[in-house]
């Protein structure tokens, strides 16, 4: 095993322990008490990252640019499941660029032959975490103790509200958002808003707007989810409605997404209040 960490680093504290093939950028900063275990895989990390103390960080693992650790941070480590040895490396995690891990967060290495990967631009704030073989798009926002569930798939500029939780296997559609103390175990399609427990509420507006969509493609959103969840239609009728608008690139994308979906997903159910 080699050490391949630059001894000119500056900022490397003099407590932290870095063991094993690790490779750092020369201007990473590694805060006190931090430990880079390189010794069941290579770990790297590139520049401008900052770990700021007490983080965690296991091989494999690959971590991009300017990426913040906060402390208590752990990375990488071995999956939760009583059934997952702390001593087989797996595929590791991949992370890119531009990521905010608050205090106490923490991802799992992955089961499977495929790593876990976490994309650029994510925020993830305290005690969030994401189980083993997720993947997470960009720009998301994953707000306190917002807890991803093993082989959940989240595409970009997802939203998760405080104490949320997502199951095994579900998939999050882009611009969707779950609200505080709610969650899903089917899939949530994109630009929805789930407000309770597999309850579409709502359409992200706020979100499509932030990201830049026009005023059709929200209109054409807003008509996805009242054929879907206000119509009162069996899904395969409002599948067939959707059908007939195909040639719209957002309706277009529903399609896609609610016939590749093995969970089914999650719409409005039962009578919903007035003004909704």
């Amino acid at each position: 095993m080699s050490n391949r960490y630059s001894p000119e680093v500056p900022k490397i504290h003099a407590t932290a322990i870095i063991e094993g093939d690790v490779t750092l950028a020369s201007d990473v900063v590694v805060g006190p008490w931090c430990h880079l275990m390189g010794t069941l895989g290579p770990l790297s990390v590139g520049a401008g990252t900052v770990l700021r103390s007490r983080v965690q960080l296991e091989g494999p693992l690959t971590i991009g640019e300017h990426n913040v650790f906060y402390p208590n941070a752990c990375i990488a480590c071995a999956p939760q499941d009583l059934g997952a040895s702390p001593d087989i490396a797996g595929a590791g995690v991949i992370i890119g660029s531009h990521n905010v891990f608050r205090e106490g967060v923490t991802i799992s290495r992955p089961k499977t032959d495929a790593p876990g990967r976490i994309g650029d631009h994510n925020y993830w704030m305290t005690n969030s975490h994401a189980g083993h073989d997720c993947v997470v798009g960009n720009n998301c926002v994953f707000a306190n103790a917002s807890s991803l569930a093993g082989h959940v798939d989240v595409a970009d500029r997802v939203i998760t509200g405080g104490n949320s939780g997502v199951q095994q296997f579900v998939r999050i559609g882009r611009g969707a958002f779950i609200g505080g103390l709610s969650g899903a175990t089917q899939d949530v399609c994109p630009f929805f808003m789930v407000l309770t427990v597999n309850h579409a509420r709502a359409v992200n507006v706020i979100g499509m707007r932030r990201a830049g969509f026009s005023t059709a493609s929200i209109d054409a959103a807003r008509w996805v989810f009242a054929t879907l969840c206000r119509s009162r239609m069996a899904p395969k009728g409002a599948m067939e409605i959707l059908k007939t608008r195909a040639d719209d690139p957002i309706i277009a994308e529903y399609i896609a997404f609610i016939e590749s979906s093995k969970r089914g997903i999650v719409i409005a159910r039962g009578r919903h209040e007035k003004g909704e």
